[in-house]
């Protein structure tokens, strides 16, 4: 059912399947449809977490711990660390101890809003799964994807309607970048966000954040830490030698037996009657520097890094794995692999795309003998003021209603609102019943006639459901106000025909009891909408 913050509202319920805002094959997925149950290892339930908390158990070694607990306290130096992030760090020694991860783009002040519901998924998961399993410790992690070189995706956010961009050049993985520039974006951050005590806070972490350090990776770990740090949130970069000397056994694999590209081509052949989420190279790695991402590529008994004159030989590329492991950088097929190898890890969260190419991953996993994780997709929800939720009442709108896309929903409420009957679906069936007689009448007489008989159905048939397009057209126009004001309430909470969450940054709603309220009707063990009240 749908769950909502204070007053009891509509109660009619959106699943995630029924919402038309997930693919084909993420809804299959969510109803567990037997053509892709071979490309996960256990659907999210509950009760699976038990099983896979044995299996990773086995499949995770205490060296693995160490090193990362020991990377993770020198990623923090400098970092203000709350009691309850600390602790969490510490558990992770521990082989009681165990991960739930999502992960995200360095967005310019966290990008869209799903930002925060990611991340709150994963720690309501983590509540849950504490109750369930005493026993047991489980951190949420955030993984900054500090290796992405995408710069286009990530140097924009919208606010009030309109977007606040970073303007300057960009090479090599994003975590590196210079924070130069970002004043003038603060600048105008400020005039938009408005006055205030919550604007006020806002104005003061996008200022820390970005003004007082000196790279987008450092920024974003302040930012984020800033805002779930009491809630015990883990932040992990990548980026970071001992983690990649951990990864190093798989890198090489990579580069002498391509087995990622094999496997995840098999597996494109079972998902060809759905949309691609992302195709495999034949080595799946980029050689970075500061400056630098770019692929690897193997010709001519070569090892080539693209648009460069960079390259080895078999040996010294092995040699500059055992040596400089922080010069591989994972793609997108093997970032996942990566993380798995990493982290005690038992489920990732993400949104419907993520899940999309996670669900190309299994069988490479496998041959790598690593455990593929529990796949979850991220809670969604419905930022609503008091206001609108007045104007829906007014206007007799349910949510279901809204999800509709807005020529269904004009069509539906200028029916409900006329005095006419505009369904001529009766009166159809009556012209089916009757020129199926004559047809039968035709067939025993003059077969010759039947041509002209089906001919002048389908003539009939087109000219109702022309008078029933001009009746609806009439009576839209009867009714326009009316179809004004909902088309306005859509356009509010359906950015640009789009989820808000896609579209709007979170400073928009923003406040702690906002936050708050995220965490608590988070369940991603559960796969409606939730609409939120601000």
């Amino acid at each position: 059912m749908i769950i909502f913050v204070k007053k009891i509202m509509p109660t009619d319920c959106i699943t995630y399947q029924k919402s038309g805002y997930f693919s084909k094959l993420i809804v299959d997925y969510l109803d567990e449809k037997p053509v892709i149950q071979s490309l996960y290892h256990r659907f999210p339930t509950l009760e699976n977490f038990a099983t896979q908390v044995d299996e990773k158990a086995k499949n995770y070694s205490l060296e693995n711990r160490f090193t990362l607990v020991e990377a993770l306290k020198n990623q923090y130096v400098n970092f203000p660390v709350s009691e309850a992030t600390q602790t969490n760090i510490e558990l992770l020694k521990s082989e009681k101890t165990f991960t739930i991860t999502t992960g995200h783009q360095l967005n310019l002040f966290t990008g869209p809003a799903y930002f925060l519901y990611k991340i709150a998924s994963t720690i309501n998961l983590c509540q849950q799964l504490k109750e369930a399993y005493s026993e047991y410790n489980f951190v949420p992690v955030y993984w900054m994807a500090t290796e992405d070189h995408d710069f286009e995706e990530i140097n924009h956010f919208n606010l009030k309607g309109k977007k606040i961009k970073w303007e300057r050049e960009s090479f090599g993985p994003v975590g590196r970048l210079s924070t130069e520039g970002l004043k003038e974006v603060f600048e105008e951050f400020s005039k938009i966000i408005g006055v205030g005590e919550t604007a006020t806070y806002l104005k003061e972490v996008f200022r820390k954040s970005y003004l007082e350090h000196n790279n987008l990776a450092d920024a974003t770990r302040f930012l984020a830490n800033e805002l779930f740090s009491e809630e015990g949130l883990v932040i992990i970069d990548g980026d970071d030698k001992n983690l990649k000397t951990l990864f190093a056994p798989y890198i090489k694999e990579e580069l002498l037996h391509q087995n990622s590209f094999v496997q995840v081509s098999k597996t494109l052949q079972q998902l060809k009657d759905y949309t691609v989420q992302v195709n495999p190279r034949e080595i799946n790695l980029f050689y970075i520097e500061d400056h630098l991402r770019e692929r690897i590529i193997f010709e001519n008994n070569t090892y080539k890094v693209n648009n460069t004159e960079i390259q080895f030989s078999e040996s010294e590329i092995i040699d500059l794995v055992e040596n400089s492991p922080e010069k591989f950088s994972p793609n997108v097929i093997l970032r996942p692999l990566y993380q798995e190898v990493i982290l005690p890890n038992l489920a990732y969260i993400g949104g419907g795309g993520e899940i999309a190419y996670w669900l190309e991953l299994k069988s490479n996993f496998e041959v790598q003998k690593v455990t593929f994780p529990i796949i979850m997709l991220r809670n969604s929800f419905v930022v609503a003021t008091e206001k609108q939720i007045g104007k829906m009442e007014k206007l007799q709108l349910s949510w279901s209603d809204l999800f509709l896309s807005q020529q269904e929903l004009i069509h539906k409420k200028t029916k409900e609102v006329s005095i006419f009957n505009i369904d001529f679906s009766e009166q159809k069936e009556t012209l089916r019943k009757q020129f199926a007689e004559l047809l039968r009448i035709a067939e025993q007489t003059d077969k010759s006639f039947m041509g002209a008989v089906k001919a002048q159905e389908v003539k009939q048939i087109k000219g109702l459901e022309n008078l029933e397009k001009r009746l609806l057209k009439a009576e839209k126009r009867v009714h326009i106000e009316k179809i004004n004001h909902i088309i306005a309430l859509q356009n509010q909470l359906f950015t640009n025909g789009s989820l808000q969450e896609r579209k709007n940054n979170f400073s928009e709603f923003y406040s702690k009891k906002f936050k708050n309220d995220v965490i608590l009707l988070s369940n991603p063990l559960n796969t409606y909408f939730k609409i939120i009240k601000i």
